[in-house]
């Protein structure tokens, strides 16, 4: 963490990220990671979500390839919802797990095919404030890591991975050293439990700019474990405005016009599937959070149609998989992916994408284009605000405006307000030339305030903790330095101090 402190320093005095000359002869090299286990060699379509029963039991049973039950982005990380999550996923792993839906009379239990789990724990920079080692807060992804593997990774073994796992996946790196950390983490666990080094097996998400640079010395570091690297593209954007936050030369247009068409995110794509193919494992692409829209067929029709485009864009690069927030996204997803591969089960030998080795460090920095506009900073305000406040009553991952949104809208959200305000910036999309500042801030969240008093109603506008998430999201907006992560900010507000005993759950 102190590296990472150092790294931002450097960046804050006007540096910025690039490949490193010490590592260059393990970007040369010739070397692989380890042959990717039967078990998930197809993965062309993954669901993602929390750790919730119900969830759960749907996700696995959605028709998807891959399962990723998450403990960060899309979690809460109240004890109970933690504690709750681990019995939910050894129940899924030894097949027991149901749900008996009282208000609809329903009982969900699983299908005889599922979908292989993966799990997310919390990311370095998590704490775990329930569980003291020597008097301090234990690190949040190894208390996810070490309950999960520890209570399931037999049973895992003997039936979802043919002799292979747990699986999981890693957030928020920021350099290889961090890897190394994982790794260390597999080889002790294996060695404890007996199995064999190289079982667990880990997909790494490329989230943070600073390891866009370094996927090859991530992946070399985790040779043994690795199955593949995937495109965090939420949470990247969120890294590019915190990487480049004392750099006003690189101010972002409205997050919505940060997508894949801007040359730093396909650059971004590109060498991801580059250097995953290279090293024979996984390239996977990025998350579809639109949610069915049922009470507006056209509407639904566009949202489905984008869906649609952005997954034939991704198996065309020559990614190997994508990710979907809805059950009801995976047949779209499946259409792209198997219209395009066939019954390949993936795409590591068949596109090299040699072309992507010029990519360069300016491709990979080049400032995104387009306008800013008074609704892209009433969309961040808005969304932000809801978000932190579904956060704080136990949800973390929260449906707004027909998209399932997780931490990492928040955080661009967060950001972006954040930059635009220190700045000053001037909303050129709007044809009214009026710059950014506290003032106007001010007024912008007192009126969506009432907005969003007005759609969700008064009743639970009033039972919500909208004022609070109101008051926390707009301080850090206009803080005169800008918090590292949102959640790690708040996540004192729900701590408790005297958590219930785990086994009444």
């Amino acid at each position: 963490m102190e590296c990472r402190r150092e790294a931002r320093r450097r960046y804050n005095s006007g540096g910025v990220p690039g490949f490193d000359p010490s590592t260059k002869f393990i970007r040369d090299g010739d070397w692989v990671c380890a042959s990717v286990p039967p078990a998930v060699a197809d993965r062309r379509v993954e669901i993602t979500g929390p750790v919730e029963r119900k969830m759960i039991i749907n996700a696995l049973n959605s028709g998807a390839k891959v399962f990723m039950a998450d403990f960060e982005d899309a979690l809460s990380p109240s004890w109970e919802n933690l504690m709750r999550g681990h019995v939910n996923l050894k129940d899924a792993v030894d097949g027991s797990i149901t749900f008996h839906d009282k208000s609809r009379n329903r009982v969900y239990k699983l299908n005889d095919q599922t979908a292989k789990l993966f799990v997310r724990p919390r990311g370095w920079h998590l704490p775990e404030a329930h569980i003291l080692i020597d008097g301090e807060p234990a690190t949040g992804c190894l208390v996810d890591f070490g309950l999960y593997f520890f209570h399931n990774y037999a049973k895992f073994r003997q039936t979802q991975g043919s002799g292979f796992g747990p699986f999981f996946y890693l957030p928020k790196m920021e350099h290889s050293r961090e890897a190394k950390i994982w790794n260390s983490v597999f080889e002790r666990a294996e060695k404890m439990a007996g199995i064999e080094r190289g079982s667990i097996r880990a997909t790494i998400l490329i989230e943070t700019l600073p390891a866009v640079f370094q996927m090859n010395e991530i992946l070399y570091e985790l040779r043994d474990h690795s199955v593949g690297l995937n495109c965090g593209r939420w949470d990247y954007i969120f890294s590019y405005v915190k990487t480049f936050q004392s750099h006003p030369d690189r101010l972002l247009p409205d997050r919505v016009l940060v997508g894949m068409g801007q040359h730093f995110m396909r650059s971004y794509s590109d060498l991801l599937i580059r250097t995953c193919h290279k090293r024979g494992v996984h390239a996977m692409g990025g998350m579809a959070a639109q949610i069915p829209i049922r009470d507006d067929q056209k509407a639904n029709e566009m949202a489905l149609d984008l869906v649609r485009k952005d997954k034939l864009r991704e198996v065309r690069a020559g990614h190997d998989g994508t990710w979907a927030a809805h059950p009801g996204l995976i047949p779209i997803c499946v259409e792209a992916f198997t219209g395009h591969m066939g019954k390949n089960p993936n795409q590591i030998k068949s596109m090299k994408r040699e072309d992507a080795s010029a990519i360069t460090e300016e491709d990979l920095l080049q400032i995104p284009r387009g306008v800013r506009t008074l609704e892209g900073l009433r969309l961040n305000t808005r969304v932000g605000i809801q978000y932190l406040a579904g956060w704080l009553t136990g949800s973390g991952s929260v449906p707004l405006y027909n998209l399932m949104e997780d931490a990492a809208t928040a955080e661009i959200s967060r950001v972006q307000n954040w930059q635009w305000i220190r700045y000053g910036v001037e909303l050129d999309g709007d044809g009214l030339g009026v710059r950014v500042s506290k003032e106007l801030f001010g007024r912008v969240v007192e009126e969506e305030m009432e907005r969003i008093e007005k759609e969700v109603g008064k009743d639970k506008f009033k039972k919500g903790m909208y004022k609070e998430a109101c008051k926390m999201f707009t301080k850090q907006c206009t803080a005169p330095e800008l918090d590292d992560f949102l959640t790690l900010a708040v996540y004192n507000h729900i701590v408790a101090h005297h958590p219930i005993n785990v086994s009444r759950l």
